[in-house]
């Protein structure tokens, strides 16, 4: 495994992020051990990401139970706590669900508080490694939205006031570290801004979507990423597993992500297919797996600190995390822009 340093703390995070969100809906209590087991001892993976909302889809019967999969398994293992680096988000008026806070979900003390204690409850922990915020609360673009409306109305609670929440969750000793998710340029600035205004603790790390079919974190991103030391943790870097290839021509494979679940349309776009079968062909050509091939792309961009897979067998974890040995040769890099030039981020 590699590792690289979060942000400005001192915790050096394994470059490949166990996600978590099918624990508790695809994965029993059972699968969640077993993965964060092959994780840790054989793969030397550290950093865990999960939220209050897990699993995924949501629903009020399973809402946290993917937190407490993880503190089961922190409970029977004494001394791995230590050893492991643990980020968990609190959802915003953006991703809130009817079932949590009443639908009601705002980045205010009252919600912050009651978010960070249920999860610590869950965890079996008393503090959080990294605590993001899962969306801004205002209305911008985010989930997939593009053509930003400027909605003030819709502007929720300040950064500054969050801001203020968080850092007391910090000298609480709660939290050692926050982030942001879901954020635009405009947004991480402002938080760094006013961070560095205030004596808040500052962002150290932002969780987006990044892969092969959205690279738009590149644009007003990836620079802000590397001068304000605040790495990108790409979430479905493969894009829903779609990279993998066994989505492609229709195909609904028994038991895959998308075939189990209609509500996932972020991925179900026009061009969609072409850039995806162009990806997998050059990998089967260069005699490389697909899913390696566009998880090793990511790994290796310097603006990325980690990058979050998620898997439902230890078949699928094993070939995540090896994607993390792979170096995509200058053939194939420069194979893999040619098609990004010529059907550019066709999931955005």
């Amino acid at each position: 495994m590699k590792y690289r340093r979060l942000g400005t703390t001192d915790l050096d995070v394994s470059v490949i992020c166990l996600g978590t969100m099918t624990w508790g809906v695809q994965n029993s209590e059972a699968d969640a051990h077993a993965q964060l087991d092959r994780a840790v001892e054989t793969h030397g993976i550290n950093f865990i990401d999960t939220a209050e909302m897990y699993p995924v889809p949501p629903t009020a019967e399973t809402q946290g139970d993917t937190e407490r999969h993880i503190g089961s398994w922190l409970a029977q293992r004494p001394g791995m706590r230590a050893r492991v680096i643990i980020g968990s988000k609190v959802v915003g008026a953006n991703n809130s669900s009817p079932h949590m806070r009443d639908g009601k979900g705002r980045l205010d003390r009252a919600a912050i508080m009651a978010a960070v204690d249920g999860s610590l409850r869950r965890l079996r922990t008393d503090y959080i490694d990294l605590y993001q915020t899962h969306s801004p609360d205002r209305g911008t673009n985010v989930f997939g939205r593009q053509d930003y409306v400027h909605e003030p109305a819709r502007d929720g609670v300040p950064i500054e006031e969050t801001l203020g929440v968080l850092a007391d969750l910090v000298t609480a000793g709660k939290v050692r570290h926050v982030g942001v998710s879901n954020e635009t340029p405009w947004g991480l600035a402002e938080h760094l801004n006013r961070a560095a205004q205030s004596g808040a603790p500052r962002v150290e790390a932002i969780q987006n979507p990044y892969s092969l079919l959205n690279r738009v974190f590149e644009i007003g991103l990836a620079e802000m990423a590397i001068r304000a030391r605040c790495g990108l943790l790409a979430y479905s870097p493969l894009a829903m597993g779609l990279l993998a290839g066994k989505y492609l021509g229709g195909a609904r494979p028994t038991g895959a992500r998308l075939t189990l679940f209609q509500r996932f349309k972020r991925y179900d776009k026009p061009r969609q297919e072409a850039a995806t079968a162009a990806y997998v062909a050059l990998a089967r050509e260069a005699g490389l797996d697909p899913a390696q091939m566009a998880l090793a792309f990511v790994n290796a961009r310097p603006f990325v600190t980690a990058t979050i897979i998620g898997a439902t067998t230890l078949e699928q974890l094993d070939a995540n995390a090896r994607s993390i040995d792979l170096v995509l040769s200058g053939d194939v890099l420069a194979r893999i822009e040619a098609i990004h030039a010529g059907n550019p981020n066709p999931c955005p």
